[in-house]
């Protein structure tokens, strides 16, 4: 399965795509701000996760840049299970930050799950990463006002973190609509 967003393709990983995957999960600050457990940290461990087999009701993706020179790692997105809700979780790389990406894959996640006949995804970020509480916003989940204590795998501890909700049974607002033309879901045979 993979989605196509305006700029985005959010896919499973491909052999080739290892060293660009690989190099960025190695990352120090990407691993320190995933949640409940870390993304692998050793090239066999990494070879395994997207080697591996998922869940096709909780699908996790690999975010490439349509781009003239060939596609270019963003970062990743999924699906998971915690405490009983589903809940989204995404990385970007450090050098694609701030253009909007996981604003746009964050939406494209959101009819995903409503496809899927979710009805409430559930977002946490630390509470020292201010900067996803607009992201988060901007894609139409809304702060419950929770604040929660987690344990952070890329940390080593427990970390405070703020809980936002999208509920998915509400009709999508105009900047929340994936369904037309933006976004195509397609099964892989």
């Amino acid at each position: 399965m993979f989605v196509r967003t305006e700029r985005l393709f959010l896919r499973p990983a491909w052999p080739e795509d290892l060293d660009d995957i690989v190099e960025a999960l190695l990352d120090e600050d990407i691993q320190r701000n995933l949640g409940v457990a870390p993304l692998p940290s050793t090239i066999e461990g990494i070879k395994a996760y997207i080697e591996g087999p998922g869940d096709p009701r909780l699908p996790h993706f690999f975010m490439y840049l349509r781009a003239p020179g060939g596609p270019q790692l963003v970062g990743g997105i999924g699906l998971g299970r915690y405490e009983g809700e589903v809940e989204v979780g995404c990385w970007i790389v450090p050098g694609q930050r701030g253009r909007g990406f996981a604003g746009e894959a964050l939406r494209a996640m959101i009819a995903q799950a409503r496809a899927l006949g979710y009805r409430r995804l559930v977002a946490s970020h630390f509470a020292d990463c201010v900067g996803t509480q607009s992201v988060l916003e901007n894609a139409g989940f809304r702060d419950t006002g929770q604040v929660r204590s987690r344990h952070s795998a890329g940390r080593a501890m427990e970390v405070a973190v703020r809980i936002y909700t999208a509920d998915l049974e509400r009709r999508a607002s105009p900047r929340m609509d994936m369904s037309g033309p933006a976004m195509i879901a397609q099964s892989a045979a």
